[in-house]
This record gives structure tokens, sequence and C-alpha cells, in this order.
């Protein structure tokens, strides 16, 4: 399996030639020797890559020997396998005084991708890391447009409440009167009004009314 494969890396110029090893590229060995250096060989299921086209999951066998926030933050290195790591770094790979996995988030972040995530399990003792390629942004509109919308529904059934306990009071009632007492527009009444099941509309359009069903009474 190609790790780079599909994905969609920034096109990189300098001096008018194009750089094909991008800090992505990069962060991605980084990623890969970080998993391999890390594993503890003797656990059990081994290391584990999974790939589709929006992220990357590396995981190895063994907790981290530095904890999960240092491991973050980077700063202190504790790897189960010294050699592997010499043979990485003599081919430039791999992490330094444990800046190895702080480069991949800084590298996530310059590209505006979802910050990536470490997860620590337990029994059997497990280390998963997964980057994503998606832009935080849209996560970030998608949450907002969401949250958005609840409060749209909160307040459209807000208003339903009103509008049974105005019709409880006046009995049947026109559109602009029920629009006036919601300060709201006569259209947005009526589109409320067409999604309330405890009422019926009588009459013509010109002199349409509302009322609570019978059993709604």
């Amino acid at each position: 399996m190609k790790i780079i494969k599909d994905v969609k890396i920034p096109f990189v110029m300098e001096g008018g030639n194009r750089i094909d090893d991008t800090p992505v590229h990069k962060a991605l060995r980084e990623a890969l020797a970080n998993c391999l250096i890390n594993a503890d060989y003797y656990g059990t299921r081994g290391v584990v890559i999974k790939k589709d086209q929006n992220q990357i999951i590396f995981e190895n066998p063994g907790y981290i020997r530095t904890g999960k926030e240092q491991m973050r933050k980077g700063g202190e290195s504790d790897p189960r396998n010294k050699t592997l790591m010499k043979m990485f770094n003599l081919a430039n790979i791999g992490e330094r005084s444990g800046s190895g996995v702080p480069n991949i988030f800084n590298t996530w972040e310059d590209q505006g991708w979802k910050e990536p995530v470490i997860e620590e399990r337990f029994d059997p003792d497990r280390t998963i890391l997964t980057l994503e390629f998606v832009d935080k942004t849209n996560k970030e509109k998608t949450a907002k447009k969401t949250s958005e919308g609840s409060k749209i529904r909160n307040k459209t059934i807000e208003n339903m409440v009103k509008i049974e306990n105005y019709l409880k009071e006046n009995g049947e009632s026109k559109t602009n009167a029920i629009a006036e007492y919601l300060n709201l527009s006569s259209a947005r009444t009526r589109k409320i009004l067409s999604e309330m099941k405890t009422i019926e509309a009588i009459g013509t359009n010109t002199n349409r009314k509302y009322r609570l069903k019978d059993n709604q009474k």
C-alpha cells in the first residue's frame, strides 16, 4: 500500500521547480516511523495501517511510554526500538528529541486540516494516531450550521406552543392576527401553521382561519 497515494498534496514551487517532497510527505513518513519505532513487537495484533480517501490511521501495539500529553507536546523521547530509530535517523526520517509528533500536528495545522487524534487503549495496550485530510473550517461550518439549525427548530417548537395557547384563548384566528401575536411575518407564520398537526384550517384562502382540533381543546 502506498501511503501517499490519493492524498491531495498542495502544489509547491521553489525556484521555478515543483517540490514533490512536501511537509505533508515528511509528516506521513514521521508518522510511519513513529508507529514502527514505538511498537511493542511482543504485543498482540501487530502494526496496522488503515487508509481511505480522507484519512490514514496508524496503529501499533504498546502503550505510550512518555504519556499521551507528552507525546503531543514533544521534547522527550523513549522509543521501544532504539536501533530501528537510529536506522530511520540515518535516512533522515523519524523523531529527534520527541519532535516527530509535534511536527505532524504543526503540518496539519499549516494545511488547515482537522487536528490529528492520538488514542491510547489498554488490555491489550495499543496506540492509535488518526490523520484526516479534512478541512477543519468545513467541519466548523458544519457544526455551526447544525447548531443554528437546532436553534431554529427549538424556536419553531416554542412558537407552536404559543400558537396553541393563543388559539385556546382566542378561538378561530386568521394568519395575520397570529403573526402579529408572534411578532413574525405572515409567510413565516403560515409555514409554522402548515407543520402543526394539532390545528386545522377552515375557510377559503381569503377568509382562512385556524383552530385547534377537537381533541386538542
